[in-house]
């Protein structure tokens, strides 16, 4: 399997109440196969490939949320860097058999992250088509310490979309508050992003945490926000058009939040 860039999204998982309705529901909705992970986790296969992973939560106070892991080379000097630049390490590095190592941190704003050095699994092994991950953004109320702690942090060069002449996942022509992220020694842009970060603004409840917004493809977006519903989820966005295709922010049936993107016609 081909190794990511470095601090490049390379996993999702998401934590829940309960696994097999957690199977039912996203085997339905994209189509997913499972087959059983380590513990009580079940791997996500699209077509046969790799694509997330479901996980029974160990402990009722976990949030039921879906959780993104950025590729490190060195997840001691990760997890060193988080610390210098204010976030903070909730999990140690600990090794997960031979697939890899991981930790978990959370950056100034408390949002919360993973960090994934790659053994026998590197991570997907199919992205940016229906069925898999394609996008992910950071929302928080501390945007100028949290720009400054992902580049610190992953090497991130930012940029906002209007700079680079084009709009990203997540952007809109209300003038939303957002910056996209490009890997280190490329250049900054759409074309070369990989993630960003919005601000979560007064429009939203004062309580509402940071967090990481994590978006699948499909190819009908509509149809997508029809079947959770029909599953026993809820829409939060309906449907509506960005620059880079036709959006939703949903809800599975036990709480977990995500948002699918279906991409412009060609």
């Amino acid at each position: 399997m081909a190794a990511f860039a470095q601090s490049a999204p390379c996993w999702v998982d998401v934590q829940l109440p309960d696994l097999e309705a957690g199977k039912r529901f996203y085997g339905e909705l994209f189509g997913w196969t499972f087959r059983p992970g380590d513990g009580p986790r079940a791997d996500a296969l699209s077509g046969g490939a790799l694509v997330a992973a479901l996980a029974a939560k160990q402990d009722g106070r976990m949030p039921t949320t879906w959780g993104v892991y950025f590729a490190t080379a060195d997840i001691i000097d990760s997890v060193a860097r988080v610390r210098e630049a204010g976030g903070q390490v909730i999990t140690e590095p600990v090794r997960a058999g031979r697939l890899g190592a991981l930790a978990q941190a959370a950056d100034p704003g408390g949002a919360v992250f993973g960090l994934w050095q790659a053994g026998e699994r590197a991570g997907f092994q199919k992205q940016n088509e229906p069925g898999s991950f394609c996008w992910t953004e950071v929302y928080t109320r501390q945007k100028e310490r949290v720009d400054s702690f992902y580049e610190e942090v992953f090497g991130f060069r930012s940029v906002d979309p209007d700079e680079a002449g084009s709009g990203a996942p997540g952007t809109d022509e209300s003038g939303v508050d957002f910056r996209i992220w490009s890997p280190a020694g490329t250049e900054p842009g759409p074309d070369t992003a990989v993630g960003g970060r919005s601000v979560i603004t007064d429009a939203f409840p004062a309580m509402m945490p940071s967090y990481f917004l994590i978006y699948f493809a499909v190819a009908d977006c509509d149809e997508a926000a029809e079947t959770v519903v029909r599953l026993g989820g809820r829409v939060s966005a309906p449907p509506f058009d960005i620059p880079y295709g036709r959006m939703a922010v949903l809800q599975d049936d036990q709480g977990a939040v995500f948002a699918v993107l279906q991409p412009p016609v060609s």
